[in-house]
């Protein structure tokens, strides 16, 4: 069972919010380890490659700053230019376009994240998924770039844009430390209130 964990498949709990609102903290996200590739078994050793990560893909992968596992979306894949204007993004100079997010997406976060930020479907080439954004001025973190992505390099950003530690921070990430892409939420709990689980969430596919 854990060579299967290390290798084939694998269930990893949220415990942040820096992917909401599409990941809640206290989900059990399971994740595909051989989406892309074959490794050695507790190691980033690839045996052998089969795909590659694509934009609008959730995937984890070892921090390059502190070796932590991370879960993020892929923004930047190698050959994009990527940048961001006051949390709106740009890829090789065609803008996201962003839609007004489903209410029951919305009403699974607390009164207060609700009345302090914005949602939105954020739709780019052919992906459409949710963010959430604060209103603020355009500093170093909400807006960057241009940035050319190179080879076997990708960009990696949080749903929960104002609250994520991702390329902005710990820079690009390299092809070998991607562990997997994540795609369905096994079960969830809801930490605020008793680690009660919420049915709605078992089983919920990923986007």
């Amino acid at each position: 069972m854990v060579l299967f964990r290390s290798a084939i498949a694998d269930w990893n709990q949220v415990p942040s919010g820096s992917m909401k609102p599409t990941i809640l903290e206290g989900d059990r996200v399971v994740v595909n380890k051989l989406a892309y590739d074959l490794k050695v078994p507790f190691t980033t050793w690839h045996l052998r490659e089969w795909a590659d990560p694509e934009r609008g893909e959730i995937v984890t992968f070892y921090s390059p700053d502190d070796e932590k596992l991370l879960i993020k979306r892929v923004i930047g894949v190698p050959g994009d230019v990527v940048s961001m204007r006051n949390n709106q993004l740009y890829i090789n100079d065609e803008s996201a376009h962003y839609t007004r997010l489903d209410d029951s997406i919305v009403a699974q976060l607390d009164i207060w994240q609700r009345r302090n930020h914005a949602f939105f479907f954020e739709a780019i080439d052919n992906t459409t998924h949710a963010v959430m954004l604060k209103s603020a001025p355009p500093n170093a973190y909400n807006s960057f770039g241009p940035m050319a992505i190179p080879a076997s390099k990708y960009l990696m950003l949080g749903d929960n844009r104002d609250n994520s530690r991702d390329s902005r921070r710990i820079g690009l990430v390299d092809r070998d430390r991607i562990t997997g892409r994540a795609h369905t939420v096994a079960f969830s709990l809801n930490y605020e209130d008793y680690y009660l689980p919420r049915p709605n969430r078992f089983l919920y596919t990923l986007n």
